[in-house]
């Protein structure tokens, strides 16, 4: 992580727009929308502060143009009409630029993340065909969703797709047994699994690749 870190500042630093900023902003404040239910590159700590990777970085940025850093939660659905209200200056939270590039201002691409599914160890799925007549969540709005529109040969075969708010919603109904298996990306999936030891697994084949 502080390897990435450190590839990730030198990135940002060679140019001169945010990720996926409005251009409109003359401000001296920086209002990062971001997910809060998204580890670990932005969620709420246990003291309730708002912290993450892509959160550490934006602050180092703000800091480094001598702007006022303000994280600011926002619904993923409702980021588009956030950013062109005004409410925020920048959408930074493993926003996929994939299929987006002439949609926002972005920077380079700092993070390869992969659309991966997640299903329960013990569930007997191991390759896209077990998920024929199954429920299958995805987060609204999200680049999982996206990358599913795109795969309609897969996404036929599916018993039913469920939009979640978020992806914590969608992995505590995964452990319920409420849906069968969770299309999502595999730095959250990767990190939740190892933080809070729920029997989950990732399949071996991806669904799509992206940069972030």
């Amino acid at each position: 992580m502080k390897k990435l870190f450190s590839i990730a500042l030198t990135l940002v630093m060679l140019v001169t727009a945010f990720t996926a900023c409005s251009k409109a902003d003359n401000s001296k404040k920086f209002v990062v929308g971001f997910d809060s239910e998204f580890p670990p590159m932005g969620f709420v700590a246990d003291n309730g502060d708002y912290v993450g990777f892509d959160l550490d970085l934006a602050q180092e940025v703000a800091k480094r143009l001598n702007l006022e850093y303000v994280p600011q939660p926002i619904n993923w659905d409702a980021k588009d009409q956030e950013l062109k209200t005004g409410n925020i200056n920048c959408i930074w939270s493993g926003f996929t630029i994939s299929g987006r590039e002439n949609d926002y201002t972005w920077t380079q691409p700092y993070m390869e993340n992969n659309q991966v599914v997640v299903v329960k160890a013990d569930s007997g799925i191991s390759t896209f065909a077990d998920l024929a007549g199954l429920k299958v969540a995805v987060q609204k709005d999200s680049s999982g969703l996206a990358a599913l529109e795109e795969n309609e040969a897969l996404t036929s075969t599916f018993g039913q797709l469920i939009e979640e708010e978020s992806y914590l919603n969608a992995m505590m109904e995964l452990e319920s047994s409420s849906v069968d298996a969770i299309v999502m990306d595999e730095i959250v999936a990767r990190y939740e699994i190892q933080t809070s030891g729920k029997d989950f697994v990732v399949l071996d084949q991806a669904i799509a690749s992206e940069e972030y």
